[in-house]
């Protein structure tokens, strides 16, 4: 392996993406540009930054080692991600666009109560911090490892940059870099995976040298329980999650929304079988690995086959694919402290000046807890540990309510504080109290489905109860009549100047993706001539994402920023008041 080229691969592509960070420097004018893109982002470029935000370093290290051990029951667990996906784009993302807020911190606000905010509020950004700044440890470690460099700089500098160009250029250069690490990292694995068929012997030499239950859809303790546990935990997950709740409210319309989740499904449904099969061919060549060594299943095949350059190209889209999920969770978990706290509580009549200083300062200040967390990962048992356990005891709780409210006219303020409270006070029985008092210890299915499961059925039970009481929540009458006052108040305050600006800031982040597009081309055929083997799937793939670099630019044409006579002379009046 040449370390001098992978680490200047690195170091390249990491200016390249601080660059366009403090390129949109100055395209947040308040809080709907800076976190939501104006409500206005292209659904494709929302589905495309969701799929990233899903993914980390934990992806490959994790499903790669479950890849390595037990074959295509990998590929089986990443599939209940696509079928949470589709629940998610036929009922839940329209929704969330529908109800009109910034933040589903803002929904729970205006349907539920200050209360049922403040809580759930504290609960969110702890169980972010954790773990995003957990994911943050699995990537430190593999650059650290493949690069000869220490663990704990090289964390905290990793950590620092993805702050950097998350607090300075808000959601738009998060997106941007999301899609920029999607073709990194996809260019990555489709010259890594004939590669490595080539080293095995092709297709008929990797399934005549693994064992013959390696294709079974379900195998070794992931049972049929367990995935089914799992697909429900990914429409509360996929359907609620702040920080992806977050992609269905910045495109303009529900339909858009339903868009980003299906495209989002559509990735799922095909990109796991593209990217387990490296380590499981892994498998075939080296089926000696055990214990924690098959975590670094992906490194060792990539270390194995790939020419110089091309192992830096994966690490940084190893590194990017981490960063899109910290700096997306950063960048809500910064949104809601700003609109919800600060604007909502402390200030209500902040200056959007003002507003920008507390978004991009709370960046930095979250941003540092989280590279905090992931100093201390190791000593809490790894990072699989540390995020299936934090993801259990709160996913229901925190997740279900507030999607039960998106349709329900029932629920209350109370009740969603009593069932957040037993599902939490159960969870963290069965996970930390029973091995203890009992010497009981849920299995990870097990855990999964009481996690989701107790607080569906507690708030499926209040419904039918107050169902048959025929009671109507006092908070949802007022939720009601808040959304009609919002919707008069937008068509009484049509802000031209805004919409100008919002085109103005759209167009330039899809011409930012077609030039980063084209970087990246140019590095790959870069690469391609360095390329001891593997010099012509490189270069076919340079060339495709040249050509890819033509779907943002036409589209970023297509944006019209010429006013017309009467929004010209609305601009100028609100410019003059």
């Amino acid at each position: 392996m040449n370390t001098t080229i992978d680490t200047l691969v690195i170091v390249v592509f990491s200016a390249f993406v601080l660059v366009i960070g403090m390129l949109f420097a100055r395209t947040g004018r308040n809080l709907k540009s800076f976190f939501a893109g104006g409500e206005a982002v292209p659904w494709f470029i929302g589905g495309l930054s969701l799929f990233m935000s899903f993914f980390s370093a934990g992806t490959f290290v994790a499903w790669g080692s479950i890849a390595y051990k037990h074959g295509w029951v990998a590929i089986t667990i990443q599939w209940t991600m696509c079928i949470g996906a589709l629940v998610t784009g036929l009922f839940l993302a329209p929704r969330w666009k529908a109800a009109g807020a910034l933040t589903a911190a803002e929904f729970i606000r205006e349907r539920l109560g200050l209360t049922v905010q403040k809580a759930y509020i504290f609960i969110f950004t702890l169980v972010s911090v954790f773990i995003k700044g957990s994911v943050l440890y699995p990537v430190a470690k593999l650059v650290s490892v493949s690069l000869n460099l220490p663990l704990v700089p090289c964390t905290i500098g990793l950590g620092l940059f993805m702050i950097a160009y998350t607090a300075v250029g808000g959601l738009w250069a998060v997106m941007v870099t999301d899609i920029l690490q999607f073709v990194v990292l996809s260019a990555a694995v489709f010259i890594l995976l004939p590669l490595s068929l080539d080293r095995v012997g092709g297709l008929q030499g990797f399934t005549s040298a693994v064992p013959d239950d390696f294709f079974n859809l379900l195998n070794g303790e992931y049972t049929l329980g367990f995935v089914l546990a799992f697909v429900i935990y990914h429409i509360a997950y996929i359907g609620g999650n702040w920080t992806f709740v977050q992609r269905y409210t910045s495109v303009d319309s529900p339909k858009s929304a339903r868009k980003v989740a299906f495209l989002f499904a559509a990735l799922y449904l095909i990109s796991p079988v593209i990217w387990m099969f490296p380590p499981m061919i892994y498998k075939a060549i080296n089926p000696s690995l055990t214990g924690l060594d098959t975590e670094n299943a992906y490194l060792m095949i990539c270390r194995l086959v790939l020419p110089p350059g091309l192992l830096g190209l994966m690490l940084t889209g190893m590194y990017f694919s981490t960063s899109a999920s910290a700096n997306t969770a950063l960048n809500v978990v910064s949104a809601v402290f700003t609109n919800d706290i600060y604007k909502g509580i402390i200030n209500p009549k902040a200056s959007d000046k003002q507003l920008m200083r507390v978004a991009r300062g709370s960046s930095w200040f979250f941003g540092l807890g989280m590279i905090g967390i992931a100093l201390l990962v190791p000593a809490a048992g790894g990072i699989v540990e540390v995020v299936l356990s934090i993801s259990a005891i709160s996913g229901g709780p925190l997740l279900a309510p507030p999607l039960w409210a998106l349709f329900s006219k029932r629920l209350t303020s109370r009740t969603t504080l009593w069932i957040t409270c037993i599902g939490l006070a159960v969870n963290l029985f069965f996970k930390i109290l029973s091995p203890w008092l009992l010497d009981f210890k849920l299995t990870r299915g097990a855990e999964t489905i009481i996690g989701v499961g107790l607080p569906l059925l507690l708030l499926l039970t209040f419904e039918l109860y107050a169902s048959r009481k025929g009671r109507v929540a006092a908070e949802y009458l007022r939720y009601q009549a808040t959304r009609q006052q919002k919707r008069e108040d937008a068509l009484l305050h049509t802000d031209t100047g805004e919409s100008f600006e919002i085109r103005k800031q759209n167009r330039f982040g899809l011409r930012v993706i077609a030039l980063s597009l084209a970087f990246t081309g140019v590095m790959l055929f870069g690469l391609s001539a360095l390329a001891s083997s593997g010099a012509g799937i490189t270069a076919g793939i340079a060339g495709v994402v040249l050509l890819a670099a033509l779907i943002p630019w036409r589209a970023s044409k297509r944006i019209q920023l010429n006013l017309s006579t009467q929004e010209a002379e609305k601009f100028v009046n609100s410019e003059n008041r």
